[in-house]
C-alpha cells in the first residue's frame, strides 16, 4: 500500500513556533548557567521577532488579498524606511550627521529599482508587483542591504576616526577627499538566497542564481551610495577632516530612553529621602510612621493593577458608608 502523498503546504501552528522558541530558551538557559551573559538579549530578541512577524503577517495577507500596485508600493517603501531605521539606529555604531536621510534614499535607489528590473526582466513575472512574487524579493533585498551598509559604514567611520593621520596626510600632499579615502572603503561580499519551492530543481537553481545576484547587485549600490554621502559629510570640500561630525554615542532615541529612566529613579530618591526627613519628624515628636510600600518606578501594567486597587477600596469604603447610613435610618 503505497503512502499517501505529503502535503505541498506546511500548516504550522502556535504549537510549532513555540517549540522552536524552545530551542532558544534552551541557549539562553545554557547561557545564564555558563555565565555567558548573551541569553536576555537572545531571547528578547526572539520575542521581537514573534511579534514582528506576526504583525507583518497579518499586514501582507491584507495586501495579498487586494492584490492592490498601491498597497504593494506602499509595502516596499515601509520596509525600506524601517530597514533604514534599524540600521541607524541599531546596527551602525558609529555615525555621521544626515545619515537617516543619507541611508532612506541610498536604499530606495537600491532596492527598488534592482527588485522591479529583477522581478520583471529576470524572474520574467508580469505584473512585477504581484504581491505574492514582489515583497519577498523586496524583503530579502532590504535585509542583505541593512547587514551590508552597516558593515561598511562601520568600517569607513571606524578606520577615518582612528587611522586620521593617514587621511589627513594624503590630504596634506594634494589629494583630493575622494582620493584619500577611496583606499579604505570595502564593500562586504554577499552570499545568501532561499529556494523558492513548486518548481524543478534546475528552476530552482536557477532562480537561487538571480535572487543572489539580486540582493549582491543591491547591496552593492546601496552601500557605494551610503559610504559616498558619509566621506562626503566627514570630509568637507577644503579637504579637512571634520571629526566633529561623527557620532560614536548610541542613538539619540537610547540616549533619550536612557535619560528618562535616570530621571524617574532621581525622582525616586528624591522621595524617598523625603520620606525619611517626614519619618524623622514625626518619630522625634514621638509618633510613628509605618511605610507599608517603598517608591519605585512603575511601569503602565503596574499603573493600571494600582487604578483596580484604588477602585476596589473604593468601592468598599462606598458599601460600609451605606451601611452606617442604614444604621442611623433604623435608630
Amino acid at each position: 500500500m503505497d503512502d499517501a502523498p505529503p502535503d505541498a503546504k506546511t500548516n504550522l501552528q502556535w504549537t510549532n513556533v513555540g517549540l522552536g522558541l524552545s530551542f532558544i530558551v534552551f541557549d539562553a538557559v545554557v547561557s545564564r548557567v555558563l555565565g555567558l551573559g548573551v541569553g536576555g538579549s537572545l531571547f528578547t530578541a526572539a520575542i521581537r521577532c514573534i511579534v514582528q512577524l506576526a504583525v507583518v503577517a497579518t499586514i501582507l495577507e491584507r495586501v495579498f488579498e487586494t492584490e492592490s500596485a498601491f498597497a504593494v508600493a506602499g509595502i516596499a517603501l515601509l520596509l525600506n524606511f524601517m530597514g533604514t531605521f534599524e540600521t541607524v539606529a541599531n546596527k551602525c555604531k558609529r555615525r555621521y550627521q544626515h545619515m537617516l536621510p543619507a541611508v532612506l534614499v541610498a536604499m530606495l535607489f537600491s532596492t527598488i529599482p534592482v527588485s522591479i528590473l529583477g522581478v520583471r526582466f529576470a524572474m520574467n513575472i508580469q505584473p512585477f508587483w504581484k504581491p505574492e512574487q514582489y515583497i519577498p524579493i523586496v524583503g530579502m533585498l532590504c535585509g542583505s542591504t541593512i547587514s551590508n551598509i552597516a558593515v561598511s559604514v562601520n568600517y569607513f567611520l571606524k578606520e577615518l576616526d582612528e587611522n586620521r593621520d593617514k587621511t589627513e596626510t594624503y590630504l596634506a600632499f594634494g589629494a583630493s577627499r575622494f582620493e584619500a579615502v577611496l583606499g579604505i572603503i570595502a564593500i562586504p561580499g554577499m552570499m545568501t538566497g532561499a529556494i523558492l519551492g513548486g518548481s524543478s530543481v534546475q528552476q530552482a537553481a536557477k532562480l537561487q542564481m538571480v535572487i543572489m545576484f539580486l540582493i549582491s547587485s543591491a547591496s552593492t549600490l546601496s552601500c557605494i551610495i551610503t559610504t559616498v554621502f558619509a566621506f562626503m559629510i566627514t570630509v568637507d570640500n577644503e579637504h579637512r577632516i571634520r571629526h566633529e561630525r561623527i557620532d560614536c554615542r548610541e542613538h539619540a532615541i537610547w540616549r533619550a530612553r536612557d535619560w528618562l529612566i535616570g530621571r524617574a529613579y532621581a525622582a525616586v530618591e528624591r522621595l524617598e529621602r523625603a520620606i525619611e526627613s517626614i519619618q524623622s519628624t514625626i518619630e522625634d515628636q514621638g509618633g510613628a510612621l509605618v511605610i507599608k510600600m517603598k517608591p519605585k518606578a512603575v511601569s503602565e501594567t503596574d499603573e493600571q493593577d494600582l487604578a483596580q486597587l484604588m477602585a476596589k477600596a473604593g468601592q468598599e469604603n462606598a458599601e460600609v458608608s451605606g451601611d452606617e447610613d442604614e444604621e442611623e435610618a433604623i435608630v
